[in-house]
């Protein structure tokens, strides 16, 4: 009988070294695919560490990390200065990926198309609002476009694509800046709105003569034909692993890592592009999820861009992840360093 007792004791107080670490997430949708990616394969490494990501938009996102219901946030904007001031501790905003913003569209018999930053402001703003138009007849000489009402879609949620896509607007278009301006949500003058990055992905595809904005992987994925838009250097580029990189390839990260890459420099510069965040707390509270979060994060960012381009998603560069590298070692459990050297 002693025995028996020594060793059901022996179990109990094992137990705890064998326990699953469920670490929980919300936010982006347009990170989803690369992330459910790094989850399954960094499960496969780690069993015992487990994950349950929320795919609800970055306004989402940013509204749990602040009220501390999930472990970390996601987001393709970073969060504001009054957005900071709410979480109540110090947030680190770590970027992971970068990826493209694209504008998908469902035309019938049309594959390719050009729009430049006037037109394609127009279009959303409302003042184009047939696929013949005269405007985007001038910049597709040659393509056969119908006379079809043009369908608007955009998001309905809190939305970091929404942010990329608006900073780019309100950069390129005083009219879009003066009458709409950019942010997670804004008043859209036209169209309908999707949830998610499927939402639209589904609007687009549901709908003749629609028009919509993407992440890239829902737009390849759905088989959606995407426009070439006209860049800062005037050349029209159409949205690939490549024109992404060459986006972010020039950025001048600030400490903060809170930055825009929307119309940069570069003829083969595709000009909606943009990083995604990863929020979590500078000083983690949990024993037990904080160093596991830590280690994900320096894993996502070295052998994690490995899957990048299959997914269509463009590996960071080698200066962002020297930088955020240090951003990691500064994360604290209780006061104490997270990483004691390089996992």
């Amino acid at each position: 009988m002693k025995t028996k007792l020594i060793a059901a004791a022996l179990l109990m107080f094992a137990a705890p070294a064998f326990a699953d670490t469920l670490i929980t997430g919300a936010g982006s949708t347009f990170v989803y695919p690369i992330a459910s990616k790094w989850f399954s394969d960094y499960n496969k490494l780690h069993p015992a560490e487990k994950f349950n990501y929320q795919s609800i938009g970055s306004g989402g996102g940013v509204k749990q990390i602040t009220e501390k219901t999930v472990d970390f946030g996601a987001s393709d904007a970073p969060m504001t200065d009054a957005e900071l001031a709410k979480a109540g501790a110090p947030i680190v905003q770590l970027p992971v990926t970068l990826g493209a913003v694209v504008v998908a569209f469902n035309v019938p018999g049309v594959t390719a198309l050009n729009l430049s930053p006037k037109t394609l402001g127009g279009i959303f703003l409302g003042t184009i609002t047939k696929w013949n138009d005269p405007a985007i007849a001038a910049e597709n000489a040659g393509v056969k476009l119908p006379d079809m009402a043009i369908a608007v879609a955009h998001r309905s949620d809190g939305s970091g694509t929404t942010a990329i896509f608006t900073d780019y607007l309100a950069k390129v278009s005083p009219e879009w800046k003066a009458k709409v301006g950019a942010g997670k949500s804004v008043k859209w003058p036209v169209g309908l709105g999707g949830k998610g990055n499927e939402g639209v992905t589904g609007l687009v595809k549901q709908a003749p003569g629609g028009i919509g904005y993407v992440e890239l992987a829902y737009a390849n994925q759905n088989k959606l034909a995407m426009a070439a838009i006209q860049n800062q250097e005037g050349a029209f580029v159409k949205p690939s692993i490549e024109s992404t990189s060459a986006a972010g390839a020039g950025v001048q990260m600030p400490n903060d890592f809170r930055v825009s890459i929307t119309n940069p420099a570069g003829k083969a510069s595709y000009p909606i592009s943009g990083f995604t965040w990863i929020l979590v707390y500078k000083d983690q509270t949990d024993a037990t999820k904080g160093p596991a979060i830590v280690k994900f994060l320096w894993w996502a960012i070295h052998d994690g861009q490995k899957v990048a381009p299959a997914l269509d998603y463009a590996p960071l560069p080698e200066p962002v992840v020297k930088k955020v590298e240090a951003a990691l070692k500064t994360i604290t459990v209780q006061g104490k360093p997270a990483l004691a050297s390089n996992p």
